[in-house]
């Protein structure tokens, strides 16, 4: 198919990759003009100059960017995607962003007769680099069924949730559950460490039960290590974790754990650990636990 990619950050760069890889014929847009070439030297396909000429002659067009505004900023306007998408064509947003902006968005595409699913990702830039990412869509579920395939090119799971913004509501799901989890495991090593246990030989024992998580798995070592740079950013956790405890102030939702993981981010990023991978819960309560020694 003809495809466009539009934003080619650490999981877009790897996502396109895939799909060029795949055979389709790939257009890219990306903020910085540097990326797109390096990523066609890289790849092959093409590059131009604004999200319209990208999505111009493309029959589906895949953006992934950072926040609500960003999306706006790609998808509306003079040189925006819609203004160059052919009728018919399908916008796929893999961006996390709040379920009200998608549905804006799939509103206003719709107008020009383009379709808008939403389906935001999840797997990290490990994910993506191995085309093993898991999507929860949300749309049309006829034209959802048309592209699903191309989808798999990255992903190992992709499923249709719902409407317009049941993927982005399925994705608050998931980093809520990556919240306590989280925060759990650092707690849990934490713990093993104050008490003069053996860290691998706990985590080498209780992962075979029923404390066995993918963060323990893949997480378990580097934050023993003290190295927190890997994968998801605490910036970007703590944008998603607004969105979700903004949807949740609206649906009613009761999310004690998650407000209070948020504010144990908020401490990683006042101690400079902005760009730290979510994992560096537990640096900070080892650096809590200094303080109170001292």
């Amino acid at each position: 198919m003809k495809v466009a990619f539009i934003g080619l950050g650490v999981m877009g760069y790897p996502m396109a990759g895939h799909l060029q890889k795949a055979g389709h014929q790939v257009c890219v847009y990306n903020r910085t003009a540097d990326k797109a070439i390096a990523w066609c030297d890289r790849y092959g396909g093409k590059s131009v100059n604004t999200p319209a000429l990208a999505a111009s002659h493309a029959e589906v067009v895949f953006v992934c960017v950072g926040n609500d505004d960003d999306l706006r900023s790609v998808v509306l306007g003079q040189e925006g995607i819609l203004a160059g998408m052919p009728a018919n064509s399908v916008l796929v947003d893999h961006t996390t962003v709040s379920a009200h902006v998608s549905e804006e968005v799939a509103e206003i595409a719709a107008k020009q007769q383009v379709h808008f699913l939403d389906a935001p990702v999840s797997g990290g830039q490990q994910g993506a680099e191995r085309g093993a990412l898991t999507v929860m869509v949300g749309g049309e579920a006829d034209i959802f069924n048309r592209i699903e395939s191309v989808i798999y090119c990255y992903a190992r799971a992709v499923r249709h949730m719902g409407p317009v913004g049941a993927g982005q509501k399925t994705k608050m799901v998931n980093q809520i559950c990556i919240a306590g989890l989280v925060q759990g495991l650092a707690e849990g090593l934490h713990f093993a460490k104050a008490s003069g246990l053996d860290p691998e030989a706990v985590v080498d024992v209780i992962s075979k039960g029923a404390a066995q998580s993918w963060q323990m798995d893949n997480r378990h070592k580097s934050m023993l290590a003290g190295d927190y740079n890997h994968g998801f950013a605490v910036d970007w956790m703590r944008k998603d974790l607004s969105i979700v405890l903004d949807e949740a102030r609206q649906n009613g939702a009761h999310l004690p754990v998650t407000a209070l993981v948020d504010q144990f981010y908020a401490a990683v990023q006042q101690i400079g650990g902005s760009r730290w991978d979510t994992s560096s819960l537990l640096a900070l309560l080892e650096i809590s636990a200094q303080v109170k020694k001292d």
